[in-house]
């Protein structure tokens, strides 16, 4: 992994990931690691990697290219859109560079021609329903609520599709404080 931490440091900003705190009890969150698209004085946007659906993209959309890879829940914002992140960079016409070798978007009918040519490996793009956003200031209110951590993670830990022990890599990656929170089960009544 490429996860590097220094949570007294770094802020919220475009390409950082946000790790939810280990007690944050949300429906959509809980237990999270979220890729940042964008942040700026206008609001939030990013995507949750560590959440696969049951859905292979080809079951979600009609008229698509052979490509059965999983589809991840991007958050809880228009889940009925589908929104990518790739590592092709200017070969996808109109892409957003998030962070040196990433992008999100782009023209949907390139990415659709490169699948249908076998020009696209499933390292190279994820594919996501919906997106995670905050309005202006939303985010800033849940870091001081200490919500998030903010990370810095490499292109490949974003791209990876062994998304099951995220959270808890990342956790453990912080030091001893987290490793024993990243043990701690989900509901400790069970215990």
């Amino acid at each position: 992994m490429e996860i590097k931490l220094d949570i007294n440091k770094l802020k919220p900003e475009q390409g950082k990931v946000l790790i939810s705190e280990p007690f944050l009890n949300d429906a959509y969150f809980k237990r999270t690691v979220v890729l940042l698209a964008e942040h700026n004085e206008k609001g939030s946007f990013g995507f949750i990697l560590n959440r696969p659906m049951d859905v292979k993209l080809n079951d979600a959309i009609s008229d698509f290219p052979d490509y059965t890879n999983t589809l991840y829940f991007g958050g809880p914002v228009s889940k009925d859109q589908l929104f990518y992140l790739h590592t092709l960079g200017k070969e996808i016409d109109e892409s957003i560079e998030i962070m040196k070798g990433l992008w999100w978007g782009g023209n949907f009918e390139t990415v659709k021609a490169k699948l249908q040519n076998k020009e696209i490996d499933e390292e190279n793009i994820r594919f996501f329903a919906g997106y995670s956003g905050w309005e202006a200031g939303q985010l800033d209110g849940e870091m001081k609520e200490k919500s998030w951590i903010v990370c810095n993670a490499g292109v490949n830990d974003i791209m990876s599709s062994d998304t099951g022990n995220l959270w808890r890599e990342v956790l453990r990656k912080m030091g001893k404080e987290y490793a024993i929170l990243a043990n701690f089960p989900e509901d400790p009544t069970l215990n």
